[in-house]
């Protein structure tokens, strides 16, 4: 049959499904902690497989955990595929993530009960554990690390045993790798974790991609000494230094072209006392930016100017990489499509770039990806008030919707 604009998703249903899901780990305050593995985690588990069955679809688990609903096409192949996570912060809201699972089974409600079938088959994916270790992603992409150890929680409790409760096996983890030729593209709905649509009052975010991220833990070291009896000019001062270096990352991500972020949310001063001249400073920096060329760029100018800082305070200053996440651009030809399915369905929009990372990022890494976002007011996210109203959560389903009758056409 043909699909046309007409079909749209049932929005008071999706939106009753968020708030019986966040009724699972439900907190005093209103928000949810439904974090990987414990058992609220097991148990919205267990209701969304059972929303997919209904909706029509298969469901498997794969070795990661991850829960895999396919709805038939017209002819075998490679999937169109969507979904996010359902597991939270420790202290989370109903929106992040659960709004891209629960979207993604309510496009496959709408097809089944109006009995259309894609060419291509539908998969709706919930990922594990995307807030701690993104283990479930990683595993599709082929980007796990091997050692179980890195992978244990921090109660002790380990990577083996956890999959085991969701259904997964790390001895297989490898079979979790997914490919080209079995998803030809996945797009992610979300909710914007940020206040740019709130600010240009748009209602949908085209997603250019996801930003790369470097995190280094930086040691400056100096000397103690007594506060009272070390003239100016004779200390090194360790807490002066990285004072500077401080401002130097904050200066280089304002006064740096480009859509950077630069960060320090982390210090530690030793020995901490009123009266001794700081001989160490511990901290930590977190830079991003949607170009690895522009990243590279970013960290050596931050490397000459603490350098330079270090060698005028009579300081030495130490880095070590602690985290490396390479950027993942959406793709043009999802882009497109999100876009005029806006203009089609006159939702106002803009294409901006996501500072957080999401499943999206290592699901790019082997066929094309895209985004789209619905407003979280007050760009507030992973809080108990987190908030996307019902008829934007309702907005981003039917983009989602009618960018999979898109794309079923685009694609081979």
């Amino acid at each position: 049959m043909t699909v046309t604009f007409t079909l749209s998703v049932n929005g008071s249903r999706l939106n009753r499904s968020i708030a019986q899901l966040a009724q699972i780990g439900k907190l005093p305050g209103g928000g949810v902690s439904r974090v990987a593995f414990t058992k609220a985690d097991l148990l919205a588990r267990q209701l969304v497989e059972s929303w997919m069955v209904e909706a029509g679809m298969t469901v498997r688990i794969d070795a990661a955990g991850n829960i895999i609903g396919r709805y038939p096409g017209k002819r075998e192949g490679a999937a169109l595929a969507t979904g996010s996570h359902i597991d939270t912060v420790t202290v989370g809201g109903h929106y992040d993530g659960v709004l891209g699972v629960l979207a993604g089974i309510e496009v496959v409600r709408v097809l089944h009960e109006n009995n259309v079938r894609l060419e291509h088959p539908i998969e709706t994916i919930v990922f594990t554990d995307e807030e701690c270790t993104v283990i479930g992603c990683k595993a599709m992409a082929g980007n796990t690390i091997s050692d179980a150890a890195y992978y244990r929680r921090t109660d002790g409790t380990s990577i083996e045993t956890c999959l085991e409760k969701i259904g997964g096996d790390w001895s297989k983890i490898g079979d979790a790798k997914r490919h080209p030729q079995e998803i030809a593209a996945f797009v992610e709905l979300h909710v914007e974790q940020g206040g740019v649509l709130e600010s240009t009052a748009d209602e949908i975010g085209v997603v250019k991609g996801i930003v790369g991220q470097y995190r280094y833990a930086v040691t400056v070291t100096g000397r103690p000494n007594h506060a009272g009896s070390t003239p100016m000019h004779a200390r090194k001062d360790a807490l002066v230094a990285a004072a500077q270096m401080v401002l130097a990352v904050n200066k280089l991500g304002v006064e740096t072209p480009g859509e950077q972020v630069a960060t320090v949310g982390y210090l530690n001063v030793s020995p901490n006392a009123t009266n001794i001249v700081p001989g160490k400073v511990d901290f930590k920096i977190d830079l991003r930016d949607i170009s690895q060329t522009h990243l590279e760029k970013l960290l050596v100018k931050m490397k000459q100017e603490f350098g330079a800082i270090a060698l005028a305070t009579l300081t030495e200053v130490e880095m070590t990489e602690m985290l490396h996440v390479l950027p993942t651009l959406a793709a043009p030809k999802i882009q497109n499509a999100i876009a005029e399915v806006c203009r089609e369905l006159s939702l106002s929009y803009t294409h901006l770039i996501s500072r957080a990372g999401h499943d999206a990022q290592e699901i790019g890494r082997f066929t094309d990806m895209g985004m789209i976002f619905v407003a979280s007011r007050g760009g507030i996210s992973h809080a108990e008030d987190e908030y996307t109203s019902p008829e934007q959560c309702t907005q981003g389903a039917n983009a989602l919707l009618q960018t999979f009758l898109k794309l079923d056409r685009l694609y081979d």
